[in-house]
């Protein structure tokens, strides 16, 4: 589950003392925290003021991910990120992260089916120098056949451990390419293996080309800083580059899915894993997308803590499930899923385990939520995310979010507020309308033995200098 949003800052009432009546009261407002700028080549810098330590998080957000490639090019908005590390006309290769490492900060990135994002978390004094690189980067990548041959390496191999020898991420990833037909969220963000044997250096040059360009990106600042010093430096380092023209990007709807869709998984596993997906609408509308909140809050009240539903009823009180989750992410690009999975618990089919997850939606279905219950989730919720504005990162990362799906970072407190106001009605007619079998696709792990993979012991570690992300 992810909603990105933070708590609005409070209000304070001061009363002014009189001897003789009483004195008006007056409501003083926060200065604003948040500032935004345009930069001429249209780059969007958004800068969060925090002074509460002399830190800083750099972002730089690309609107493009794994969901706008195409089949047999699979994987190659990732494998660029991986690139970005790789030398440019000004710096060598891996230069970038040894300078952030001198300047006392960290640095990496991450691509999702909607955008790639790259970071440094570096003191303050540090920006300008984190700007300057991060806008080299931008226009100035150096890509050699050399150094894509070796990274791709590094690629595949992170595909080896995250998905090939993890019997759970083949269910998930088996999942969404049967729940997807013509959608690219079919598609991994890590790429399909033979694709990546069969990616070239230009693809990735292509990649560059056509979607790193200052008005398909924009950054992001917070920490301690004053904004109109980061707009300066904005203009100073990523106002020189041209913006290019995008390609057209064409829509790319589902089609209604007619009938329940099932997919085995082998893999030698010990316990068999379920994971179920079905199709639910996203938040498009921060205002008027009263659904999106109730999935959201639907979600917390089945696996929103130890004390939510299906851990009280399937791990602890039924021992059906040694462990279970449900998720929904409401901020996406493409098409949303709510996906429920667990693992049986010893002696359990997975079977029975299924039957017991969509026990606990039918309940709500008929029974509701309880008030006490709604209350004690949208409090949770809410408390969860006002203690990100904790973390510088958390912050960042919750305004490049909403930003990179085409919502604006105006709207979280609008968020919170939707959230506070879910009604039990509204969380009942959403389990109601959206969790039936037509829409709905089981992956399920069939374990199989055991055995030592003696290929798999001989398998070379990554270069401990490339970015396994």
């Amino acid at each position: 589950m992810k909603l990105f949003f933070y708590c609005a800052a409070l209000l304070f009432a001061a009363v002014l003392p009189a001897p003789t009546f009483a004195a008006p009261v007056t409501t003083a407002l926060p200065p604003p925290t948040i500032f935004e700028t345009t930069l001429a080549n249209g780059l969007r810098v958004v800068v969060k003021e925090d002074r509460r330590a002399p830190t800083v998080v750099h972002m730089v957000w690309y609107r493009v991910g794994s969901m706008d490639e195409t089949d047999g090019r699979s994987g190659v908005a990732h494998a660029l990120e991986h690139l970005m590390f790789k030398g440019t006309k000004r710096l060598a290769a891996g230069e970038f992260t040894k300078r952030v490492a001198a300047a006392g900060g960290q640095d990496n990135a991450f691509t999702s089916n909607d955008y790639t994002a790259y970071f440094q978390i570096v003191p303050k004094k540090a920006l300008p120098e984190m700007m300057q690189m991060e806008a080299d980067r931008m226009k100035n990548l150096v890509f050699t056949p050399a150094e894509f041959a070796s990274e791709i390496k590094v690629v595949m191999e992170e595909r080896r451990l995250r998905t090939d020898d993890n019997p759970q991420a083949q269910v998930f990833e088996a999942a969404r390419s049967m729940a997807f037909m013509a959608h690219p969220y079919r598609r991994p963000v890590i790429g399909w293996m033979n694709d990546l044997e069969n990616m070239t250096w230009q693809d990735a040059r292509q990649w560059y080309a056509q979607w790193y360009t200052p008005s398909n990106a924009y950054v992001v600042v917070a920490g301690d800083v004053d904004h109109r010093q980061v707009f300066r430096l904005a203009a100073k380092y990523y106002g020189v580059h041209k913006a290019r023209a995008l390609p057209v990007r064409k829509p790319q709807i589902e089609p209604a899915q007619k009938g329940m869709r099932r997919v085995v998984v082998k893999a030698e596993a010990k316990l068999p894993y379920v994971a179920m997906l079905w199709k639910v609408p996203r938040l498009t509308d921060a205002k008027n997308d009263r659904e999106a909140y109730a999935l959201e809050v639907l979600a917390a009240v089945l696996d929103g803590n130890e004390a939510s539903r299906l851990e009280k009823h399937l791990v602890r009180s039924e021992r059906i499930a040694q462990s279970v989750t449900a998720g929904y992410d409401s901020t996406v690009r493409g098409e949303a899923t709510f996906m429920l999975g667990g693992q049986p618990a010893e002696g359990r089919s997975v079977a029975a385990l299924e039957t017991a997850l969509k026990a606990e939606i039918a309940r709500i279905q008929t029974d509701g939520v309880k008030e006490d219950e709604l209350t004690r989730i949208k409090t949770q919720l809410v408390a969860g995310q006002t203690y990100k504005r904790d973390s510088l990162m958390a912050q960042a990362m919750e305004i490049g979010a909403v930003e990179a799906v085409g919502m604006s970072w105006r709207d979280v407190d609008l968020m919170v507020e939707q959230i506070k106001s879910v009604r039990a009605e509204e969380v009942q007619a959403v389990a109601k309308k959206y969790f039936n079998d037509d829409t709905l696709t089981v992956a399920v792990l069939d374990p199989q033995p055991m055995e030592t993979n003696q290929a798999q012991a001989k398998r070379t570690t990554p270069d401990a200098k490339s970015h396994l992300h």
